[in-house]
């Protein structure tokens, strides 16, 4: 038991309740880059440690009744089946290429994590405030819906699979934007599903020997009164700033990742564009330009996506 390990742990944790993601794309580098954990057993760990988590979260909004089970079963049809094949594939290229599958998994990882990131900071920087028109908590799901439902969810649980990073944010965003399921209730939705999405994911892992559970309970023990305390204050602390902080961490760690996994040019290039990036939008918005995603939003209060 690494007591710094209970310390990220904790402070994953308060993120993560502070905006409701965050936890998937910022474990798994910080255990690979940090503790030199493999990046297969850094996969599989956390998302077992996060199975556990999202499992708690899910049966309070079971009972809050906050989850769409329409969505949720769509949802899962797709990325429970997705994340199983995600694990195979790497299993696979394990038996094929041996130790050769951490650089595949490495890069695949900083991928999402560049992918997440530069969304993240555009949601949070160009679309701080954005509402979709809402439709009712529990409206059925027409067939276009369903359908979009069952091939977001294999995507998003088939890159799980390989990375632990990235579906929350997608899944969250196609909740509101796709199937007009009220902000309140996209949180429950959001966080039921993850369980099933993770626990499906991470008894593959576990099936494929990618599990520390030691590293696991280490994780459990900070993050659990992290996520608790965070939550407490997500309505004391601007979220837009929050989540532009955490996409400008997570465009980092995606530069770290594919350092380590070898990637010599894109890391620096990518440092590059989100520094130009960023600074453009920070101009606009001093000049007026672009809403000011620090601004405490009241009509927003207690609302938080989650990962």
């Amino acid at each position: 038991m690494n007591p710094i390990l209970i310390v990220f742990g904790f402070g994953v944790g308060v993120l993560v309740g502070m905006t409701g993601m965050g936890g998937g794309s910022l474990m798994t580098p910080l255990l690979v880059l940090f503790f030199g954990v493999k990046p297969t057993l850094a996969v599989g760990s956390d998302i077992m440690y996060q199975a556990v988590t999202k499992t708690v979260g899910g049966y309070k909004h079971l009972k809050l009744r906050t989850v769409n089970f329409g969505a949720v079963l769509w949802l899962a049809l797709g990325s429970m089946p997705g994340a199983i094949a995600g694990v195979k594939v790497v299993d696979l290229l394990e038996q094929r290429y041996g130790d050769r599958v951490q650089t595949f998994t490495l890069t695949a990882l900083g991928c999402v994590l560049a992918f997440v990131g530069i969304f993240t900071l555009t949601r949070s920087l160009l679309f701080p405030n954005h509402k979709s028109s809402e439709g009712a908590p529990h409206e059925p799901l027409a067939r276009w819906q369903r359908v979009a439902a069952v091939v977001i969810g294999a995507t998003t649980g088939f890159v799980i699979g390989i990375t632990s990073a990235g579906s929350g944010t997608v899944i969250a965003v196609a909740l509101i934007a796709l199937f007009k399921i009220p902000p309140r209730y996209v949180v429950g939705t959001d966080v039921f599903h993850a369980a099933l999405l993770l626990w499906a994911a991470g008894l593959a892992h576990w099936a494929s020997g990618n599990i520390d559970f030691g590293l696991v309970g280490t994780l459990l023990i900070g993050s659990v009164p992290g996520v608790y305390i965070g939550s407490h204050f997500s309505v004391r602390v601007p979220e837009g700033a929050l989540r532009a902080a955490l996409g400008a961490v997570l465009v980092a760690s995606a530069a770290a990742t594919l350092d380590k996994a070898g990637v010599q040019f894109v890391p620096n290039a990518l440092i590059v564009v989100a520094v130009v990036y960023a600074g453009a939008i920070g101009a606009a918005i001093l000049a007026g330009k672009l809403p000011n995603p620090w601004a405490v939003n009241p009509a927003d209060e207690g609302v938080t996506l989650s990962s």
